[in-house]
């Protein structure tokens, strides 16, 4: 009991500090598009977890367990080490470097759109970005990759606090497909993802409508307003759309753009007085 405790104590020691500084800052774990970037947060989270056990383990190592003697043989506590947690982390770092590398090179051919997300009040990024898409909606490739993620990481962590006399936890090898099958489906996901419109921002003067967001300038732009197609300009300064607002539109209404036969998220809009 008091191993595990000192355990969970150095836990919150690493985590904590860290949990603070990303909660007032988070620019560690935002992509270049301002929002929480769901492959560097979970690579993060695998190491501080992966540094916990192995301090952890030491610390238990260099007290109650005796000394350096404990840590020989091949069935050391950190036997599984190679075997079960390095590929366990190795998963969501493959993901973070392909995804920069994908997402990366289909800004470069303007075949993603990437807009700024809109600003918070208080200006902290929503913890919900890392489950969600561009346009605000949830991302099932997503979720399913921090859901099993954070069940991964539950596992070690209580199978460890369970006996930290034994070391690293003996886990079966296979439950890296628990971290490496779901950060292979992020990575094809965004490989696959279409250029669709990204709206992030809807705004009215008057009886006229203006659209922000990405990938929102072809030629080929059309705005629907609860279904009622309006004549749009685009503004390739702004990256904005304008357009007259129906008569019949009265908020809330949803306000859907399509360029080249790609159509975006709906966007709901409510009066800024609501």
């Amino acid at each position: 009991m008091t191993s595990a405790l000192f355990a969970l104590a150095l836990l919150a020691a690493l985590a904590g500090p860290l949990a603070l500084r990303l909660r007032r800052r988070p620019a560690f774990v935002t992509g270049r598009d301002g929002r929480l970037s769901t492959s560097t947060t979970l690579a993060l989270a695998w190491t501080v977890v992966l540094v916990w056990l192995l301090l952890a383990t030491l610390g238990y190592g260099l007290t109650a367990g005796g000394g350096a003697a404990w840590f020989e043989g091949e069935h050391g506590p950190l036997s599984p080490l190679t075997t079960v947690y390095l590929p366990l982390l190795g998963g969501p770092y493959a993901a973070l470097i392909g995804a920069k590398a994908v997402v990366g090179a289909r800004l470069e051919r303007g075949t993603l759109a990437k807009p700024a997300p809109k600003p918070t009040p208080s200006g902290r990024r929503p913890l919900r970005e890392l489950i969600a898409n561009d346009s605000g909606r949830t991302d099932l490739v997503d979720l399913q990759y921090v859901a099993l993620s954070a069940v991964t990481l539950l596992y070690v962590v209580l199978f460890f606090l369970s006996d930290v006399g034994a070391g690293l936890p003996p886990l079966p090898t296979e439950i890296w497909a628990l971290t490496g099958a779901p950060a292979g489906a992020y990575l094809l996901n965004k490989v696959a993802t279409r250029a669709n419109p990204v709206i992030t921002d809807v705004s009215v003067r008057g009886d006229r409508l203006t659209v922000e967001g990405g990938g929102l300038t072809a030629d080929t732009a059309r705005v629907t307003v609860d279904d009622t197609a309006v004549p749009a300009v685009p503004d390739p300064a702004t990256g904005t759309l304008t357009a007259p607002l129906p008569d019949s539109a009265t908020p809330p209404f949803t306000v859907v753009v399509t360029t080249r036969g790609l159509r975006s998220d709906p966007y709901h809009y409510e009066s800024a007085g609501l």
